[in-house]
């Protein structure tokens, strides 16, 4: 499932100990890890200068990571950070990027040029957020949004194949209407169906999964307050990337500043955020 795993690390955060609780799983553990530093641009005549700190900061974070350092890519580039993410883990066709985040709201990303809110935005690639106001704990209770579509479809084959690797782990799945809908003569609604093949495809990969329904207005939330009550050490979600092609290089204000789900549960998420997205190919 992983073989390339692109770490972002800008030295603060939990994104190392996110790192070791991965690595405790694995499938995770056999995929190749890249560890990014990115120089400022701004660098400029202290360019020499700002490398050689950059190569003691990825050489501490290896250390930290207790890893070898034949077992990691060690990566330094100079740009910009958020740009830059992205344009390695197409090199290196990530299978996944790990980044903090200080788990801004959407007016202080853009305000603050948040890297992390913009690879968030804009990365076709499977994405784990760590915020730093989160305790990073080991992994076993994993939450997924469940929502019929094909993207959503691959949120729950990642969920599960995590899962499965985890001695006692659980999977819940967790699908969110505006309003309840009225079930039909059989007493089946429209919300236990997705909920079932959901299950269904989750047994497929060898996962028994739990199937929740909940109502709310306001999904982002009301997904966050399910992953609270199941204390969810990770949570899977799925989002649609409805941007135009002809804005692939733009943030959508529009969902940063207002009515993307994902983001909501990307700033108010009790877990880290593992956000899948619709591949390149099938839109």
């Amino acid at each position: 499932m992983f073989r390339n795993v692109l770490i972002a690390d800008s030295g603060k955060g939990h994104v190392e100990e996110m790192v070791r609780m991965l690595r405790d799983i694995p499938v995770v553990r056999q995929a190749r890890l890249n560890l990014l530093h990115v120089v400022p641009e701004q660098a400029g005549e202290d360019f020499q200068q700002h490398w050689q700190q950059a190569a003691g900061l990825v050489a501490a974070a290896v250390s930290r990571l207790q890893l070898n350092p034949s077992e990691v890519n060690t990566i330094i580039r100079q740009g910009d950070t958020k740009q830059t993410v992205l344009k390695v883990a197409d090199e290196l066709e990530a299978d996944l990027i790990v980044m903090g985040s200080r788990g801004l709201n959407r007016l202080q990303s853009i305000l603050g040029n948040s890297a992390s809110q913009y690879v968030f935005q804009l990365s076709t690639r499977p994405m784990l957020l760590v915020r730093d106001d989160l305790y990073v704990r080991h992994i076993n209770r994993v939450m997924v949004t469940v929502d019929g579509t094909g993207v959503g479809d691959d949120a729950i084959k990642l969920a599960a194949e995590l899962v499965r690797e985890i001695p006692g782990g659980t999977l819940t799945g967790v699908h969110v209407t505006r309003q309840d809908i009225t079930p039909s003569r059989g007493g089946r609604s429209p919300a236990d169906e997705v909920l079932e093949k959901a299950v269904q495809q989750a047994r497929g990969y060898g996962v028994t999964m739990q199937g929740v329904h909940r109502t709310g207005a306001d999904i982002g939330r009301t997904v966050c307050q399910a992953a609270e009550e199941f204390n969810a050490d990770l949570l899977v979600i799925a989002s649609q990337d409805r941007r135009p092609v002809v804005a692939k290089a733009l943030v959508d204000l529009d969902r940063l500043l207002g009515s993307s789900v994902s983001d909501y549960i990307r700033v108010h998420a009790p877990a880290p955020v593992l956000l899948v997205r619709e591949p390149e190919g099938r839109r």
